[in-house]
């Protein structure tokens, strides 16, 4: 095995940790740190957030999470760029409203010297996959 990747996994894994417990903190100091200034969210109903406004989430309190979990972690790296792949489960509230659900989110990553931070994020909830009837031509 390539050690380098191995490294390079084993600390994105521990990015995305820090990343969901954070959240789950409603830790904006923290997340202020592992998101890049030009962070892009995109949420599961498609709304784009930039770096500010995902951040004001947790400030305003409309938002919070009981549990966030992140797991079946992929990590594609590119040199000074990571492209990860996860399931994301989490049980929480927005304005009120429930926000529980399975996601998989898709991560930007790129390193910031001797640190990976999260440059972007898109999420899309788990529905499973199609049932696609065979169509027969008369």
């Amino acid at each position: 095995m390539n050690t380098n990747i191995d490294r390079i996994v084993t600390e994105v894994q521990l990015l995305d940790q820090d990343w969901a417990a954070a959240e789950v903190r409603g830790d904006r100091a923290a997340l202020d740190t592992i998101l890049t200034d030009d962070f892009v969210g995109v949420g599961p109903r498609g709304f784009v957030l930039t770096k500010s406004e995902w951040l004001d989430r947790h400030e305003s309190g409309d938002l919070h999470y009981d549990t966030l979990q992140v797991d079946e972690i992929e990590v594609h790296a590119y040199g000074d760029a990571a492209l990860v792949t996860s399931r994301q489960s989490q049980r929480g509230n927005y304005q009120s409203h429930d926000i529980q659900g399975e996601f998989r989110a898709t991560q930007l990553l790129v390193r910031d010297g001797d640190r990976w931070r999260l440059a972007s994020l898109h999420l899309s909830p788990i529905a499973g996959a199609p049932n696609w009837s065979k169509v027969e031509s008369s």
